[in-house]
């Protein structure tokens, strides 16, 4: 393939080249999250009244999904969008694992919550969304809670697991890799209220997040484990919808019946995660010798 010119190529161009590789996939890896994830959200509830912000979020979304998986102009950046959106094509079985292994991911954050919030107290005010609903039908703020929840998996997974982790593990390998995306990942969530006293709950999902696009080659497992994970976040832990935590840390109660079961769950889902990442990788490898 023929290389362009080196003095053709815009001074801005030769100067972002010479950046080293991690900041240049955190920046771009950030921004890709933040168009939709952040900036576009932010328009459309603050612009456009429910349901019409539905719709047009789920456009949006749509065109989103369709760019950064390598569709559309310009062709110079098709290839490398293509590669840092991984594969959407998956043989059948490591498709099963995967998705086991993703929505044991997404059990097993609510499992982590649970465990927490009976060894310290649950800060139900400061978890709870900054948005009124009151005027709103049930079925819409479902909607509402629904669509938050894919805009956040869609676009965290892609610019976090997909644009910022790919070029990292080329270079670096897949733990730094992981372990750099989880940081960032941990850091980027600082300005939430809640964040403050889960950041190593934070971390961890990151990781496991991060382990899921790896075994499995795709972000699409990681991004129905997300999706999944915040419905239930949105619509329990940092709302009423479906229902509230009203259990008292073991401080007060003791180590009672409902601790020891929460805790042997969390135990296994571990155990069953690593068992379906590792046959999800397997499996992969299986089927892709080369």
């Amino acid at each position: 393939m023929n290389q362009q010119p080196l003095h053709s190529v815009p001074p801005i161009v030769r100067f972002w080249h010479r950046v080293p590789i991690v900041i240049r996939a955190v920046v771009i890896g950030f921004l890709v999250f933040a168009i939709a994830g952040s900036v576009a959200w932010t328009l459309v509830l603050s612009l456009i009244p429910p349901p019409w912000s539905i719709l047009a979020m789920v456009a949006i979304l749509w065109v989103y999904w369709r760019y950064f998986r390598g569709d559309w102009w310009p062709d110079s950046t098709r290839a490398f969008r293509k590669q840092c959106f991984r594969s959407t094509s998956l043989p059948t079985k490591v498709w099963t694992w995967s998705l086991i292994a993703a929505l044991t991911a997404a059990v097993l954050l609510q499992s982590i919550l649970v465990v927490t919030f009976r060894i310290v107290e649950f800060p139900a005010e400061a978890w709870k969304l900054p948005y009124d609903f009151s005027a709103l039908p049930v079925w819409q703020v479902w909607m509402l809670l629904v669509l938050a929840a894919m805009v956040a998996g869609i676009t965290e997974e892609i610019g976090f697991r997909g644009y910022m982790q790919v070029p990292l593990e080329e270079r670096y390998g897949p733990v730094v890799a992981i372990t750099i995306v989880s940081v960032v990942f941990t850091v980027a969530h600082f300005t939430q209220a809640w964040a403050g006293g889960i950041i190593i709950i934070l971390f961890a999902i990151s990781v496991v997040w991060g382990v899921l696009a790896r075994v499995s080659g795709s972000l699409i497992p990681g991004i129905v484990s997300h999706a999944s994970t915040d419905v239930v976040n949105f619509s329990y832990w940092w709302t009423d919808i479906a229902g509230s935590f009203d259990k008292e840390p073991i401080s007060q109660t003791g180590i009672d019946t409902h601790f020891i079961l929460s805790l042997t769950i969390l135990l296994a889902l571990v155990s069953l995660f690593a068992f379906a990442a590792r046959k999800t990788l397997l499996l992969r490898r299986a089927s892709n010798p080369q």
